[in-house]
């Protein structure tokens, strides 16, 4: 009876957890395409260590002006690989990507993101899910690779695809390292203190980037830089981390296969890019693969 009244006690939780998720999912669609036309004029080394700078200013003002929880000595270790993964890593690689291939191209990598965060977080923290979970997650997959493939939009595997690969990699440790601390700190103190460890690297380099080549750009390039530093580096992740501590990393990641639908339908809003009714059609099949692979996590001590 207590496993059910468990269970019961859980679903709340876990609703709110997939609707935060949801709303950073939101907040992250729109990286891919900002960045791909923020690096139109700007450096892409510029962008991704500007981004990581101005941002990580921020969270060092809002740690020092609300007093945010400050991490225990064991979380440390789980702050630095957040930073490794989510401040570092996926916004230089994919900086790096956008500069070589479009940006519908890199939500098909990024589709693999999901995926590869419930493995890890299954391989690193013993997060279970049922077979059903595991055979919805890799359905999901399958469908916004088949939905990007369907038309030849494949691209050769050069170095934009590469780095876009390795972005994926990276992006899923630093989702897993983050999700696991947001369960004691809170999603807005795991992201603050992730981005305040950052700084005296990407700070730097920043300043180093700027006497070496001062950046020049028109607005909307600056328009881009501004998203991808204010939403896609701080605001998405306070949504993205608290869902995942609340609803389980694996499952709240499955949300992301919904991604490249979102970035779809806001490049026809945005840019009066046409879409085709099968992408809706290949959009509710995602929906139904995370709607029926909605279990419980179960994780070993």
């Amino acid at each position: 009876m207590s496993g059910v009244a468990d269970a019961i006690e859980a679903r709340p939780r876990v609703g709110l957890g997939l609707a935060l998720g949801l709303v950073g999912v939101i907040a992250f669609s729109l990286t891919l395409p900002m960045t791909r036309t923020a690096v139109a004029e700007l450096d892409p080394w510029f962008l991704a260590f500007g981004r990581m700078s101005i941002a990580g200013a921020i969270a060092a003002l809002l740690i020092l002006a609300t007093g945010v929880r400050r991490p225990a000595r064991e979380d440390w270790p789980l702050v630095a690989w957040s930073a490794v993964g989510v401040v570092i890593g996926f916004p230089l690689l994919s900086s790096l990507a956008m500069k070589h291939i479009p940006a519908n191209h890199g939500a098909i990598i990024n589709g693999a993101l999901p995926f590869a965060t419930a493995v890890l977080a299954a391989l690193w923290f013993g997060e279970r899910h049922s077979r059903r979970f595991w055979l919805c997650a890799a359905a999901g997959s399958a469908l916004v690779i088949a939905f990007a493939l369907r038309g030849g939009e494949a691209h050769a595997f050069g170095f934009g695809a590469a780095a876009m690969l390795a972005a994926v990699i990276i992006g899923a440790v630093g989702y897993v390292a983050g999700g696991r601390l947001s369960a004691r700190l809170g999603g807005i103190a795991v992201i603050l203190w992730a981005l305040a460890v950052a700084l005296p690297l990407t700070a730097p380099i920043t300043l180093a980037l700027v006497w070496s080549a001062p950046p020049h750009a028109g607005w909307t390039a600056w328009a881009a830089f501004a998203y991808v530093t204010l939403v896609s580096q701080l605001i998405g992740f306070f949504a993205w981390y608290n869902g995942m501590a609340l609803g389980g990393i694996a499952r709240v990641g499955q949300v992301q296969l919904l991604q490249a639908f979102f970035t779809i339908g806001f490049a026809a809003a945005l840019f009066g890019e046409r879409v085709e009714p099968v992408t809706w059609l290949f959009a509710a099949a995602v929906v139904a693969t995370i709607a029926i692979g909605r279990t419980r996590p179960r994780t070993n001590a």
